[in-house]
């Protein structure tokens, strides 16, 4: 069984926001695969369903970003998952505006959702499934940018990857981050 998890901030005020990135690739991913809407559960919107043919819960924390952990640990200790078993959906501002890298474990890279999560399971060695939203102007504080809008031209661009990375979920969940990778990066027509 596995854990998706898309990070972001609870309240209408933070909707569509460049840091709410992991929160709503995480709706897309439930609404193309069909999977069961969610319930108010572990500080969060959780679902529990089926993707083929395999079990998986999904959970985006209505915690703030910086207490996120609390909502994961939450679901993580109830249903005696491992940190491995979890996969996390977040924003990235050390990436270009759309692009995606995926790997298992490592650093929080400075991100209060991760570094949450990571206090709390007392591990890394989680699944983070990075979502570009691009760096900020110089001059402007990074959390004021996180926290806004995207521009028209980078909704286009978050619209596509929208689009784009829940067929590769399959992958994601079997542990084939190169081959979600691979996936990713082909010309849509070549996609399955």
């Amino acid at each position: 069984m596995k854990l998706l998890v898309g990070l972001g901030n609870p309240g209408v005020q933070y909707a569509r926001t460049r840091h709410n990135l992991g929160q709503d690739l995480l709706q897309e991913v439930v609404r193309r695969h069909h999977l069961p809407p969610g319930t108010k559960r572990f500080q969060g919107q959780f679902g529990d369903g089926r993707l083929n043919g395999e079990r998986l819960f999904w959970l985006i924390p209505e915690t703030y970003m910086n207490l996120s952990g609390e909502s994961v640990g939450a679901a993580v200790r109830y249903f005696r998952l491992e940190p491995t078993d979890v996969i996390v959906f977040h924003d990235d501002v050390d990436l270009a505006c759309g692009k995606v890298r995926m790997k298992a474990g490592g650093g929080n890279g400075g991100h209060n959702g991760l570094k949450s999560i990571q206090q709390i399971l007392g591990s890394a060695d989680f699944v983070r499934v990075r979502l570009g939203v691009g760096r900020p102007p110089p001059g402007r504080d990074t959390a004021q940018f996180v926290l806004a809008g995207f521009t028209p031209e980078e909704q286009t661009i978050i619209d596509r990857l929208l689009e784009q990375l829940p067929p590769v979920i399959p992958s994601i969940l079997k542990g084939d981050l190169n081959g979600a990778m691979n996936l990713l990066n082909q010309p849509s027509s070549t996609r399955s």
